[in-house]
C-alpha cells in the first residue's frame, strides 16, 4: 500500500511496541505505518534485529516533533554477555572471528571489571554500526571490506544485577545515555575479564519512565485493525 496523500493520522501520541526479534526497528515502523494509515511516524532509538523489547514510536506530527528530546532518554538494557568467542558485530547474529580460552572469573574480578567500565565511559563503536564516517555508515563500509581505525565516543553507564549464570556467561542490566551501544560495553567487559566475547541476547525493558511492561505485542502487529491500535496510542 502507498502512504503518499494518506490522511493525517487520528491522534498524535507515543506507541510503545515490544520488538520481537528478527525484526529491524524499520521493519516494525513499516507494518505500523501501514496499520495506522499513516507516514508520519518517527522514533525514541531504534533496536537491532537481535535485540527484542521496548520500542517507542511518535505518531503524527506534535509527537514527531519532540523526536530530539525522546532519542535523549537513558535507555535501560538487560543482557548475557558469552565469553570466549568474538564474532565481527558483537553479537550472536554476527560471523566468528576469533576465539580465546575462558579464564576464572571470580567475584571480586569481576566487581572490577564493571566498576571500570561505569559511570562516564570512553565506549567503542562497533564497525557494523550506523555511526557515519565522512557521510557513510560504518556498517556499509565494514561490509565493503574498509579497514577503520577504532572509534570512541563517550558515554555514561550504569551496571545492576551483574550476575554469571555459568563459567562463559555474564548477564547484567545495563542503563545507559544516549548513543550507548551495549554490544560494545560486552565486547569491552570481555576484554577486561582478560578474553573476548558477544553479546547473545539483548532485551531493552526501559526508555525514561516508560517500560516495556505496558508495550503493545508486536508480534500482533501483523493483521491488526487500525483503530486497535490506535487504541494503544497514548496522548503526550
Amino acid at each position: 500500500m502507498s502512504l503518499k496523500n494518506l490522511p493525517k493520522p487520528q491522534q498524535s501520541g507515543l506507541l510503545l511496541i515490544d520488538k520481537p526479534a528478527d525484526f529491524s526497528s524499520h521493519d516494525i515502523i513499516a507494518i505500523v505505518r501501514r496499520v495506522l494509515q499513516t507516514k508520519t511516524i518517527g522514533h525514541s532509538g531504534t533496536l537491532d534485529p537481535m535485540a527484542t523489547g521496548l520500542l517507542i514510536l511518535l505518531v503524527g506530527r506534535e509527537a514527531t516533533k519532540r523526536q530530539p528530546e525522546f532519542l535523549q532518554l537513558p535507555k535501560t538494557y538487560q543482557a548475557v554477555l558469552k565469553l570466549g568467542e568474538e564474532t565481527d558485530t558483537w553479537d550472536r547474529y554476527g560471523n566468528f572471528v576469533s576465539c580465546a580460552p575462558v579464564p576464572v572469573v571470580t567475584p571480586e574480578k569481576l566487581h572490577a571489571a564493571v566498576e571500570k567500565l561505569s559511570g562516564p565511559v570512553m565506549q567503542q563503536v562497533p564497525p557494523f554500526s550506523a555511526k557515519k564516517i565522512k557521510g557513510e555508515k560504518m556498517y556499509d563500509l565494514a561490509r565493503k571490506g574498509v579497514e577503520l581505525a577504532p572509534r570512541f565516543t563517550q558515554v555514561n553507564v550504569q551496571w545492576s544485577n551483574v550476575t554469571q549464570p555459568s563459567p562463559a556467561e555474564i548477564a547484567f542490566t545495563l542503563t545507559g545515555s544516549c548513543g550507548t551501544y551495549v554490544r560494545a560495553l560486552g565486547y569491552m567487559l570481555a576484554r577486561e575479564l582478560g578474553t573476548v566475547g558477544h553479546l547473545s541476547k539483548l532485551r531493552r525493558v526501559a526508555i525514561g519512565p516508560y517500560t516495556v511492561d505496558h508495550a503493545f505485542d508486536g508480534n500482533l502487529l501483523k493483521g491488526c485493525a487500525t483503530d486497535t491500535l490506535y487504541k494503544q496510542v497514548q496522548a503526550l
